[in-house]
Protein backbone atom coordinates (compact mmCIF):
# COMPACT_ATOMS: atom_id res chain seq x y z
CA UNK A 1 0.00 0.00 0.00
CA UNK A 2 1.18 3.24 -0.71
CA UNK A 3 1.96 6.05 2.24
CA UNK A 4 -0.71 8.61 3.30
CA UNK A 5 0.11 11.73 1.72
CA UNK A 6 0.18 14.17 4.65
CA UNK A 7 1.04 18.49 4.23
CA UNK A 8 2.50 20.23 7.73
CA UNK A 9 0.73 23.64 7.88
CA UNK A 10 2.18 26.03 10.88
CA UNK A 11 3.50 29.80 10.65
CA UNK A 12 6.76 28.04 13.24
CA UNK A 13 9.04 26.64 11.26
CA UNK A 14 10.58 24.51 14.08
CA UNK A 15 7.14 23.29 14.85
CA UNK A 16 7.06 22.06 10.88
CA UNK A 17 10.44 20.66 11.28
CA UNK A 18 9.41 18.44 14.41
CA UNK A 19 6.27 16.80 12.53
CA UNK A 20 8.25 16.10 9.38
CA UNK A 21 10.80 14.40 11.96
CA UNK A 22 8.25 12.33 13.98
CA UNK A 23 6.67 11.74 10.69
CA UNK A 24 9.60 10.56 9.04
CA UNK A 25 9.78 7.08 11.18
CA UNK A 26 6.70 6.52 10.48
CA UNK A 27 6.32 4.31 6.96
CA UNK A 28 2.53 4.46 6.40
CA UNK A 29 3.11 8.07 6.15
CA UNK A 30 5.09 11.00 3.87
CA UNK A 31 5.27 14.53 3.84
CA UNK A 32 4.39 16.07 0.56
CA UNK A 33 4.23 19.52 1.29
CA UNK A 34 4.32 22.41 3.90
CA UNK A 35 2.64 26.06 3.96
CA UNK A 36 3.37 28.57 6.83
CA UNK A 37 0.02 30.94 6.63
CA UNK A 38 -3.38 29.95 6.03
CA UNK A 39 -3.44 31.24 2.29
CA UNK A 40 -0.37 29.14 1.48
CA UNK A 41 -1.83 26.09 3.50
CA UNK A 42 -5.18 26.42 1.09
CA UNK A 43 -3.21 26.34 -2.03
CA UNK A 44 -1.34 23.81 -1.28
CA UNK A 45 -3.79 21.09 0.02
CA UNK A 46 -6.01 22.25 -3.16
CA UNK A 47 -2.79 20.96 -5.27
CA UNK A 48 -1.05 18.20 -3.46
CA UNK A 49 -4.41 17.28 -1.94
CA UNK A 50 -3.31 15.30 1.09
CA UNK A 51 -5.07 12.37 3.17
CA UNK A 52 -4.18 14.23 6.33
CA UNK A 53 -3.04 17.33 7.40
CA UNK A 54 -1.80 18.48 10.67
CA UNK A 55 -3.34 22.30 11.10
CA UNK A 56 -2.40 24.93 13.50
CA UNK A 57 -5.00 27.43 14.42
CA UNK A 58 -3.76 30.71 15.17
CA UNK A 59 -1.65 32.33 11.83
CA UNK A 60 -1.52 35.05 9.59
CA UNK A 61 -3.75 35.67 6.82
CA UNK A 62 -6.20 32.86 7.58
CA UNK A 63 -6.40 30.87 10.88
CA UNK A 64 -7.25 27.17 11.10
CA UNK A 65 -10.71 27.13 10.99
CA UNK A 66 -11.02 29.70 8.17
CA UNK A 67 -8.56 27.33 6.20
CA UNK A 68 -11.06 24.23 6.90
CA UNK A 69 -14.06 26.15 5.63
CA UNK A 70 -11.73 27.48 2.06
CA UNK A 71 -10.43 23.82 1.14
CA UNK A 72 -13.92 21.50 2.12
CA UNK A 73 -15.77 22.16 -0.87
CA UNK A 74 -13.00 21.07 -3.01
CA UNK A 75 -11.09 18.39 -0.57
CA UNK A 76 -11.61 16.93 2.74
CA UNK A 77 -8.69 15.38 3.93
CA UNK A 78 -7.87 13.73 7.98
CA UNK A 79 -7.29 16.79 10.10
CA UNK A 80 -4.55 16.89 13.28
CA UNK A 81 -5.00 20.00 14.90
CA UNK A 82 -2.12 21.36 16.69
CA UNK A 83 -1.55 24.67 18.86
CA UNK A 84 -0.53 25.98 21.48
CA UNK A 85 -4.14 26.95 22.74
CA UNK A 86 -6.76 24.84 24.71
CA UNK A 87 -9.63 27.12 24.10
CA UNK A 88 -10.45 25.61 20.50
CA UNK A 89 -10.90 21.97 21.45
CA UNK A 90 -14.46 21.84 21.30
CA UNK A 91 -14.84 23.68 18.14
CA UNK A 92 -12.23 21.29 16.83
CA UNK A 93 -14.02 17.96 17.58
CA UNK A 94 -17.32 19.85 16.14
CA UNK A 95 -15.69 19.63 12.81
CA UNK A 96 -14.84 16.30 13.13
CA UNK A 97 -11.19 16.67 13.65
CA UNK A 98 -9.14 13.37 14.13
CA UNK A 99 -6.90 15.10 17.07
CA UNK A 100 -6.60 18.00 18.93
CA UNK A 101 -2.42 18.31 19.42
CA UNK A 102 -1.66 20.49 22.68
CA UNK A 103 2.05 21.98 22.08
CA UNK A 104 4.67 21.26 23.24
CA UNK A 105 3.02 17.33 22.73
CA UNK A 106 5.25 14.38 22.81
CA UNK A 107 6.52 11.64 20.92
CA UNK A 108 3.64 9.27 22.22
CA UNK A 109 1.22 11.76 22.22
CA UNK A 110 1.89 12.60 18.31
CA UNK A 111 1.91 8.61 17.46
CA UNK A 112 -1.94 8.37 19.06
CA UNK A 113 -2.93 10.74 16.69
CA UNK A 114 -1.42 9.45 14.11
CA UNK A 115 -2.88 6.07 15.08
CA UNK A 116 -6.39 7.63 14.95
CA UNK A 117 -5.90 9.33 11.68
CA UNK A 118 -4.54 5.82 10.31
CA UNK A 119 -7.51 4.18 11.55
CA UNK A 120 -9.95 6.96 9.95
CA UNK A 121 -8.14 6.83 6.81
CA UNK A 122 -8.70 2.99 6.81
CA UNK A 123 -12.46 3.20 7.57
CA UNK A 124 -12.50 5.82 4.65
CA UNK A 125 -11.85 3.32 1.74
CA UNK A 126 -14.47 0.53 3.17
CA UNK A 127 -16.13 -0.40 0.42
CA UNK A 128 -19.56 0.30 2.12
CA UNK A 129 -19.09 3.62 1.65
CA UNK A 130 -18.55 3.74 -2.08
CA UNK A 131 -21.95 1.80 -2.27
CA UNK A 132 -23.86 4.34 0.04
CA UNK A 133 -22.11 7.07 -2.32
CA UNK A 134 -23.20 5.50 -5.20
CA UNK A 135 -26.51 4.67 -3.65
CA UNK A 136 -27.20 8.87 -3.36
CA UNK A 137 -25.76 10.01 -6.67
CA UNK A 138 -28.48 7.21 -8.39
CA UNK A 139 -31.41 9.01 -6.35
CA UNK A 140 -30.06 12.61 -6.78
CA UNK A 141 -29.70 11.75 -10.86
CA UNK A 142 -33.20 10.33 -10.94
CA UNK A 143 -34.58 13.36 -8.77
CA UNK A 144 -36.33 15.53 -11.26
CA UNK A 145 -35.79 19.49 -11.24
CA UNK A 146 -37.33 21.55 -8.73
CA UNK A 147 -37.85 18.77 -6.67
CA UNK A 148 -36.84 18.74 -3.11
CA UNK A 149 -34.42 16.92 -0.69
CA UNK A 150 -35.88 13.66 0.98
CA UNK A 151 -32.23 12.87 1.99
CA UNK A 152 -29.06 14.56 3.22
CA UNK A 153 -25.88 13.29 3.11
CA UNK A 154 -23.83 13.34 6.16
CA UNK A 155 -19.55 12.57 6.86
CA UNK A 156 -19.10 11.09 10.18
CA UNK A 157 -16.36 9.16 11.87
CA UNK A 158 -15.08 6.55 9.47
CA UNK A 159 -18.41 6.41 7.34
CA UNK A 160 -21.11 8.35 5.13
CA UNK A 161 -24.80 8.57 6.53
CA UNK A 162 -28.42 9.31 4.54
CA UNK A 163 -30.56 11.45 7.24
CA UNK A 164 -34.66 11.57 5.94
CA UNK A 165 -35.20 15.45 6.34
CA UNK A 166 -38.83 14.11 7.54
CA UNK A 167 -36.34 13.48 11.20
CA UNK A 168 -35.16 16.79 11.05
CA UNK A 169 -35.93 18.80 14.02
CA UNK A 170 -34.04 22.02 13.07
CA UNK A 171 -30.86 23.45 11.48
CA UNK A 172 -28.57 25.54 13.16
CA UNK A 173 -26.14 27.22 10.88
CA UNK A 174 -22.42 28.39 12.22
CA UNK A 175 -20.75 30.44 9.32
CA UNK A 176 -20.87 27.48 6.43
CA UNK A 177 -20.97 24.85 8.99
CA UNK A 178 -24.86 23.67 9.87
CA UNK A 179 -26.04 21.33 12.20
CA UNK A 180 -28.61 19.00 11.80
CA UNK A 181 -31.01 17.71 14.79
CA UNK A 182 -32.67 15.19 14.95
CA UNK A 183 -34.63 13.31 18.20
CA UNK A 184 -31.33 10.69 18.59
CA UNK A 185 -28.44 12.71 17.48
CA UNK A 186 -27.18 15.82 16.11
CA UNK A 187 -25.12 15.98 12.42
CA UNK A 188 -22.66 18.48 11.04
CA UNK A 189 -22.11 19.11 7.62
CA UNK A 190 -20.13 22.24 5.72
CA UNK A 191 -22.94 24.12 3.53
CA UNK A 192 -24.48 27.77 3.45
CA UNK A 193 -27.72 28.33 5.36
CA UNK A 194 -29.20 29.93 2.25
CA UNK A 195 -28.06 27.54 -0.48
CA UNK A 196 -29.93 24.75 1.73
CA UNK A 197 -32.59 26.61 2.37
CA UNK A 198 -33.00 26.77 -1.61
CA UNK A 199 -33.24 22.85 -1.82
CA UNK A 200 -35.56 21.99 0.95
CA UNK A 201 -39.44 22.15 0.39
CA UNK A 202 -40.43 25.74 1.91
CA UNK A 203 -44.02 24.29 2.98
CA UNK A 204 -42.05 22.11 5.76
CA UNK A 205 -38.84 24.14 6.31
CA UNK A 206 -39.37 27.59 7.20
CA UNK A 207 -35.84 30.16 7.64
CA UNK A 208 -37.07 31.59 11.25
CA UNK A 209 -33.73 33.19 12.14
CA UNK A 210 -30.33 34.14 10.14
CA UNK A 211 -29.19 31.23 11.87
CA UNK A 212 -31.92 28.84 11.94
CA UNK A 213 -34.41 26.66 9.96
CA UNK A 214 -36.99 25.18 11.63
CA UNK A 215 -39.26 22.22 10.51
CA UNK A 216 -43.03 22.96 10.85
CA UNK A 217 -43.99 19.55 12.20
CA UNK A 218 -41.94 19.66 15.00
CA UNK A 219 -43.38 23.28 15.95
CA UNK A 220 -45.56 22.98 19.38
CA UNK A 221 -46.23 26.38 20.22
CA UNK A 222 -44.97 29.91 19.36
CA UNK A 223 -45.97 32.87 21.39
CA UNK A 224 -45.13 36.86 21.28
CA UNK A 225 -41.43 37.84 22.84
CA UNK A 226 -40.91 41.58 22.60
CA UNK A 227 -39.93 43.79 19.69
CA UNK A 228 -41.80 41.45 17.02
CA UNK A 229 -39.68 38.91 17.77
CA UNK A 230 -41.59 35.53 18.79
CA UNK A 231 -40.65 32.55 21.25
CA UNK A 232 -40.47 28.80 19.17
CA UNK A 233 -41.11 25.41 21.46
CA UNK A 234 -40.82 22.52 19.38
CA UNK A 235 -42.21 19.01 20.55
CA UNK A 236 -38.99 17.99 21.73
CA UNK A 237 -38.79 20.93 24.11
CA UNK A 238 -35.87 23.12 22.20
CA UNK A 239 -36.42 26.81 22.64
CA UNK A 240 -35.82 28.89 19.45
CA UNK A 241 -36.13 32.27 18.69
CA UNK A 242 -38.44 33.75 15.11
CA UNK A 243 -36.74 37.03 14.61
CA UNK A 244 -38.07 40.40 13.31
CA UNK A 245 -36.30 39.69 10.11
CA UNK A 246 -38.25 36.62 9.18
CA UNK A 247 -41.73 37.52 10.68
CA UNK A 248 -43.97 37.51 6.91
CA UNK A 249 -42.56 33.45 6.71
CA UNK A 250 -44.97 33.06 9.62
CA UNK A 251 -47.90 32.62 7.11
CA UNK A 252 -46.32 29.26 6.07
CA UNK A 253 -46.79 27.92 9.93
CA UNK A 254 -50.27 29.00 9.51
CA UNK A 255 -50.80 27.26 6.51
CA UNK A 256 -49.12 24.31 7.75
CA UNK A 257 -51.59 24.03 10.62
CA UNK A 258 -54.88 25.17 9.40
Amino acid sequence: MNPYRSLIIDDELLARQVIRTLLQTVPDFMVVDEAANGTEAVLKVLQQKPDLIFLDIQMPELDGFEVMKEIWAHHQPMVVFTTAYDQYALRAFEVNAVDYLLKPFNEIRFYQALNRAKERLAQRAQPQVDALMGQLLHDEAARPDGAYLRRILVKETGKMSLVNTDDILYFDADGNYITLHTEEKNHLIYESLTNLETRLDPSTFVRIHRSHIVNLDYIAEIENHFNGEYKVRLRTGQQLKWSRSYRDNLKAFYTRVT
